[in-house]
Order: C-alpha cells, then structure tokens, then sequence
C-alpha cells in the first residue's frame, strides 16, 4: 500500500509554465489522486476534527497557517478556513494570477490556536513573519518551490504537514520530501484517548542537522541561507538542490551502475508487502539492459530502464510507481527506490531490508535523509517519497481520531 498517496495526494504537482517571478508547482485536480483504501474505521469520523497547533519556537514573528487541499467529498482543490468550512479555488487564469489570502493567524511563540480541519487531502502550511504567495491557474493552484531562486517565496521561512482525513480516519505527517526547514512534530489523538506522536527532534536538533548537512563534503549548497538576516532557512533535498544547480546531477549513477552490473549476475527477491510474504518477485538484468520481474510461476509482471539520478530523487521516470491495480509495478518500484536511497540495493539481495543498522553505509548515499534521521528521537522522517518501506516514515494514523495537533519546535 502506497502511504505515500494517502498523505500526499493533493500535492502530486507538475511543471508548468509561469512567469519567472512564479514557482512552477501545480495541483491540479486530475492529478489529486484519491488516497488508497484502509481499514474500515472503528467510529464514524466526523467531517472536521479539531487541529491544534503550538509553537514552541522561541521565534517573534507573526504566523499564518493554511489548510489547502482537495476535498474527497466533490475532488474540487480550496481551501479551508479556521472554522474548517472548505471553499473551492475561483478566478484562476491561463498565466497564473495571485490567489486571495486565505491564511488564518497562528499562534505566537509559546501559545497554541486550535482551527478544525475537514475532510480533505493536502497540505497545512505554516509560515514565519510573511505570508505564503500562492497563485491560481485555470486548472490548478501554483505551490511554493523555494528551490526555484525566482519563487517569491524564497526568503520566506515556512514548512508544511500533510495529512487525509476520510472514512477511514486520518493521516498526519511532517515531510522532509523536498526540504527540512521549520521542525514540527505531529500527533493524533483517538476517541479513547490513545496518542500517538513521531516528528519530535533531539535538543538542538535543527542547528545540528544543518550542521552535519553543511559539513557533508560537497553537500554544503543545501543549506540555503537568508542573506538580510544570516537565517537558514532550510536544507533542500537532493534531488531539489540538483534541480536548483546546487549539487551534482549525476551523483548517484556510479551507485546506479554498481546495482545493475550486480544483478546482471544475481537474481533480486522483491517481497513488496509484508502482509503477503508469499508473493515474491525475481529481478535480473538482461543483455539489453533492463531489469526485468517474474512472479512465482515465471511470468514477466514488471520491467525497469537503469534510471538516472534524477528519477532516484523523484522516485520518478524510470522508477515510477504507478498506484493502479494490480499495484505491481508500484509496489517494487517504491522498493527498489528505498533501497538506492539507502544504498542497500547493490549487497542486500533480498528486499525491502528492514534494518536500519543496514541503511546509508555507502559512500554514495542520500545523506540529507541519513542526517535526518540520525537526529530525530525516534530515528522516522520522511527524508524521500518512499521512506515509508519499512516504517522509517514520521506518521501517526487514527481509525478514530478526536483531535490533532502540530508542535513547532524550538529553532
């Protein structure tokens, strides 16, 4: 099951084309896929929950907050304001325009504000001393990607938790996908009062991950700083950072190579779903180059291209991971991306490996996520789309959830 697109389908952005001073990230509600099935909830759960929101941060600033997402009742895209009432987006134009201000005030350091939040699939962004500028298209609502140095919000400090709410209760996680930045824990509640919190990093924890990124070699141009103030603001994901041209766009390939000359050799055992440990797929590399899957009984149910860099990043192109049935594909894709990010693919010859002892021991590894990890109190983070093989992700799911709540911790 891909956790993934539960908690993140109303973000699965494509490239447009904007204006340079826009950033190139938009939903649109073709591509809001609707989140996959789940247990059946233990109790009906309400059309909004109450979401409290603390900050911890130490920091002066005003904070805006916003709720935005794709509503799983009409799969319309909007927004949700304080009292969780969800609004669809109007007024879109081909070149996208700015969207209304739809931020609702957040707490100040040391307080708490409790909103609702509806039923929806997206986001909740939170921003320090200036509001997040957000434009509409006709189809779909242009996100900020301060990867891209031309996106107005790029000096703007801000993050974001994702989460679903359905039938089936509700997701809730912090991301490090595509930046690590404000650090927050998040954490449900149940109607019997269980709680359950991931996300919390040691004391110090910000300072010390920025730290050890900085002090990478050749990983240093993650660390974005604001110049009118000395403020590091964020640390970019690799694949983002590349984008950006802040880190090579090829490191990965001698990883890469090193797996596909592996298994041109030796076969490849993919037990994708721990709940089926019976459903086994055999890979191997044939003379043309393509890493082909068998089922038990012989028969070819998936074929990958050696990717690139790129597509490891994304855990995209060649490594996609389609969430139709029969889940095939997706489920050794995602597979099979974990592994390059944890370099385990080349000597584990058996995944998805589960031991995190086993994680990130190359010298070419994704150590943004390694680095993150290594400073969160449980070891969970979402340091790659796929982080969830294994349940190294910082989630918390409810079949029945009362409330919720995002700490923002001190920075």
């Amino acid at each position: 099951m891909r956790t993934r697109t539960k908690v993140l389908s109303a973000i699965a952005a494509a490239a447009v084309t904007v204006p340079a001073a826009v950033a190139a990230v938009t939903l649109t509600s073709a591509e809001a896929a609707s989140p996959t099935a789940a247990p059946a909830a233990a109790t009906a759960v309400g059309a909004t929950i109450p979401l409290t929101i603390s900050n911890n941060s130490g920091r002066p600033e005003p904070v805006f907050v916003y709720v935005l997402g794709q509503s799983l009742t009409t799969n319309k895209l909007g927004y949700a304001d304080a009292a969780g009432q969800f609004r669809e987006w109007t007024g879109g134009a081909p070149v996208p325009v700015p969207a209304p201000d739809v931020s609702i005030p957040g707490p100040a350091t040391g307080h708490s504000a409790t909103i609702r939040i509806p039923r929806l699939s997206g986001r909740v962004y939170f921003s320090f001393g200036q509001r997040i500028k957000f434009f509409l298209t006709t189809t779909g609502l242009v996100q900020p990607a301060p990867w891209n140095p031309s996106d107005p919000n790029v000096n703007t400090e801000f993050d974001w938790s994702e989460y679903t709410l359905n039938d089936s209760g509700l997701w809730l996680n912090s991301s490090q996908v595509d930046m690590f930045a404000v650090p927050h824990a998040v954490q449900v509640t149940s109607t019997t009062g269980r709680t359950s919190r991931t996300g919390d990093l040691v004391p110090g924890g910000r300072n010390r991950v920025l730290d050890a990124i900085k002090n990478q070699p050749g990983w240093d141009k993650l660390v974005v700083t604001r110049k009118s103030d000395g403020l590091r603001l964020r640390a970019l994901s690799p694949g983002k950072a590349a984008d950006a041209g802040l880190f090579s766009k090829t490191y990965l390939d001698p990883y890469i190579n090193q797996v596909w000359n592996t298994y041109r050799g030796q076969n490849l055992t993919v037990i994708p779903w721990e709940d089926q440990p019976a459903k086994k797929f055999t890979g191997r590399v044939d003379g043309a180059g393509m890493m082909n899957f068998t089922d038990t009984s012989g028969a070819r149910v998936a074929s990958f291209g050696k990717p690139a860099t790129a597509d490891v990043w994304g855990c995209d192109g060649k490594l996609a991971a389609p969430n139709d049935p029969p889940f095939i594909i997706g489920a050794i894709s995602r597979t099979l991306c974990a592994a390059f990010h944890r370099s385990t693919l080349a000597t584990i010859h058996t995944q998805p490996s589960k031991d995190p002892k086993q994680f990130y021991q190359g010298l070419i590894t994704n150590h943004y996520a390694r680095k993150i990890h290594n400073h969160m109190v449980d070891g969970k983070a979402y340091g790659f789309a796929f982080d969830d093989v294994g349940h190294f992700e910082s989630l918390v799911h409810d079949a029945s959830p009362k409330s919720a709540q995002i700490t923002i911790c001190a920075f």
